[in-house]
């Protein structure tokens, strides 16, 4: 084909620079394009006050705020959580420069999303349902967090990555005629994961895609770091080969999991703040894996033995190289006021 006369590299920068481009349009009511960030944070409902103090005591690295804000009930219902749309949270980030851009998530009955993305008319009456959202407030845009997506059996994943990828095409494209952001969310893409998502026409259409990337091991699995920079290569070989990379967000862990050794038990969620406050209260020495380059220690209460994996500054540092080999500079923190303060210095030393 004539096109592999064209250098790689040149293909390369060429991607970067539309890819930059789209994903730094003008925002309406703003004034330009936000500048280029190191940095964007998923904020939590939970720890809304907080984590929104956080921001704006970082707000020189963020590009983009996306609060924990809405939940898809069905084709035609998307409700808010807690605090959603709260305008002086809005009102605030714009005011430092930084883009809200709220995610949607959604926790339906096993087939129930499957159902909507595999139905034109359902698909439709959704994307009206999230237009709906995003012109409730002065929003730049909206990130789709869908996961039960994930997990569908073998004989329907073919429909339903079409039908997903058919779903954002025509909401990116919906979004993008309000000058509205499009971002979408995913889970890894690697050897024996992530085959629902067709990252191809996902980061073609999307102005970002978010790659959830930790949770390696995870709270129904047994103990073990939440990523590896081994990990990261084989994620981001799959992703740069079909997105841009200058689309691409890498999403960053800032917290861990305390697993209860030997139990099948689910195991019970630490930020890397209740990691380290957990670590000096049963006084374990820190220690750093020199595999994963992630923190972890063990500890008992009474009879019962625990193990806790999470990721602090040191770890990130470890694994940001990764990111600079494949040429991704964009990053995604889940979550806001989870974090090693140290987080910021290493995002802003290391991209």
């Amino acid at each position: 084909m004539a096109r592999r006369r064209i250098t790689r590299s040149a293909l390369s920068a060429l991607a970067v620079l539309l890819a930059t481009t789209t994903a730094t349009a003008a925002v309406p009511g703003r004034a330009g394009a936000p500048p280029p960030r190191t940095v964007s944070a998923w904020l939590p409902y939970w720890d809304q006050e907080a984590a929104y103090r956080n921001a704006l005591a970082h707000a020189e690295q963020i590009r983009t705020i996306s609060p924990f804000w809405y939940e898809t009930k069905s084709a035609t219902r998307v409700t808010g959580l807690p605090g959603a749309g709260e305008r002086r949270i809005v009102d605030g980030l714009h005011a430092k420069g930084i883009q809200v851009v709220p995610t949607v998530m959604e926790q339906l009955r096993p087939g129930a999303l499957a159902a909507v993305l595999t139905s034109p008319g359902r698909r439709a009456e959704h994307i009206e349902a999230l237009l709906a959202v995003v012109r409730s407030r002065a929003y730049d845009g909206l990130d789709l967090d869908y996961e039960t997506i994930a997990p569908t059996p073998n004989a329907k994943y073919r429909a339903v990555r079409a039908g997903y990828a058919t779903f954002v095409t025509d909401l990116c494209a919906r979004l993008h005629a309000l000058d509205k952001q499009c971002f979408v969310t995913v889970t890894p893409r690697t050897r024996t994961t992530g085959r629902v998502w067709d990252y191809r026409t996902l980061g073609a259409v999307a102005d970002r895609m978010r790659i959830m990337a930790y949770n390696l091991h995870h709270a129904e699995g047994g103990p073990g770091p939440i990523a590896t920079p081994q990990w990261y290569d084989e994620i981001l070989a799959t992703a740069t080969a079909q997105v841009p990379p200058a689309k691409l967000e890498m999403g960053l862990p800032a917290y861990g999991w305390d697993w209860v050794v030997g139990s099948k038990d689910r195991a019970h969620h630490v930020t890397w703040k209740d990691a380290e406050a957990l670590r000096r209260k049963v006084k374990a020495p820190y220690t750093l894996d020199p595999a994963s380059r992630t923190p972890h220690f063990t500890y008992e209460e009474g009879r019962i033995r625990h193990t806790v994996w999470y990721q602090d500054a040191r770890g990130t540092a470890a694994h940001l190289p990764a990111l600079r080999t494949y040429g991704v500079r964009n990053t995604v923190l889940w979550a806001l006021n989870f974090e090693d303060p140290d987080v910021w210095r290493q995002l802003a030393d290391g991209q």
